[in-house]
């Protein structure tokens, strides 16, 4: 996807209008909610009062950002003048807060960071080059002359830690360090943010991976794990998760694409995928659905979790082949 960033465009448009609705995708990960609260408490500073929501409101493990507070979960009866979503690659990403927000908002701004993003929206603000949302929402700030504040800094290099999971992946850039560097001068705490997001776990976390463990599949360079609705109650959740447990799995040397299969309520199943160096699982989770990134991608997929398995992996067999083919250096079986 070429990228397409139009700031002027944008910003006209939310200086212009007196209400706005920011909401980002459902199960929200740093990103989503720092771009979320980046880009909401620049509003603020702006001189707005815009309205930020999200499918069942703001993690735990995020609530240390500024703003979060202001967050809320469900839609009042009410419309505006612009809606953006942010690091949401397709309408249906944005949830029940998504789907209210369109249908009662004049105009929608489309930022986002995935290759798989669907184009939907008026006004665009795509860069699959970026490495997360929030590096969208800090160019943008710069780009109209926006002073990056403390509270602005901190969700967004939260957003550019756990999206390169501390500037690990392929997609780092020396501008992604650069960035960084420009945030922690804004005043935003990069040890704290490490603290709070990549280097914390909650007791039921590891009640979960537990049972995870006992799931987990090694196949073909391909490794996979479980999570059945029963095991996730039982480990104190009440949302479909595994706690980042995928990103365990793709450690593992004899793996080059690790798979996490959650069952819901809605029999269907949650797909988080992970992949290592040259191979791309963002076109499986497109295939199915779903969208993200080559090495990290997810989908939700109608069926049990057989039926989905049996769906899956041949997808994932097929990813593993390709990589392979186009990148023989890049075999580690």
């Amino acid at each position: 996807m070429i990228p397409n960033l139009n700031w002027t465009e944008a910003a006209g448009a939310v200086d212009a209008a007196s209400a706005i609705l920011i909401v980002t995708h459902v199960s929200p990960d740093g990103d989503a909610i720092g771009s979320l609260l980046g880009l909401g408490n620049a509003l603020v500073e702006r001189g707005k009062r815009p309205d930020l929501a999200v499918d069942g409101g703001v993690p735990d493990y995020l609530r240390f950002l500024p703003g979060a507070d202001a967050v809320i979960d469900t839609l009042p009866a009410k419309t505006w003048d612009v809606m953006i979503s942010v690091d949401a690659s397709d309408e249906t990403r944005t949830g029940r807060v998504g789907e209210v927000g369109r249908a009662n908002s004049q105009l929608v701004i489309n930022l986002d960071h995935h290759a798989t993003n669907t184009g939907f929206g008026q006004i665009h603000l795509v860069d699959p080059a970026a490495v997360s949302a929030s590096e969208v929402i800090a160019r943008w700030l710069t780009a109209i002359e926006q002073p990056i504040t403390p509270a602005i800094a901190q969700p967004l290099l939260t957003g550019l830690v756990t999206d390169t999971i501390g500037f690990r992946t392929s997609s780092v850039r020396p501008e992604t360090l650069d960035l960084a560097r420009l945030l922690m001068a804004a005043g935003a705490s990069l040890q704290t943010i490490m603290a709070r997001t990549l280097n914390s776990k909650p007791y039921k976390a590891l009640m979960l991976w537990r049972s995870a463990m006992q799931h987990i599949a090694l196949e073909d360079g391909i490794i996979s794990s479980d999570i059945p609705l029963a095991d996730l109650h039982a480990a104190g959740y009440d949302e479909p998760t595994d706690a980042d447990f995928v990103n365990l799995l793709i450690q593992v040397d004899e793996a080059v694409i690790a798979a996490v299969f959650k069952e819901t309520l809605d029999n269907a199943v949650e797909l988080s995928l992970r992949s290592k160096l040259g191979y791309d699982v963002g076109a499986v989770a497109f295939a199915l659905g779903g969208g993200g990134h080559r090495q990290a991608a997810g989908a939700t997929v109608s069926g049990t979790l057989a039926e989905v398995r049996e769906r899956v992996m041949p997808l994932l067999r097929a990813a593993v082949e390709q990589g392979k083919s186009v990148n023989p250096s890049c075999s580690v079986f």
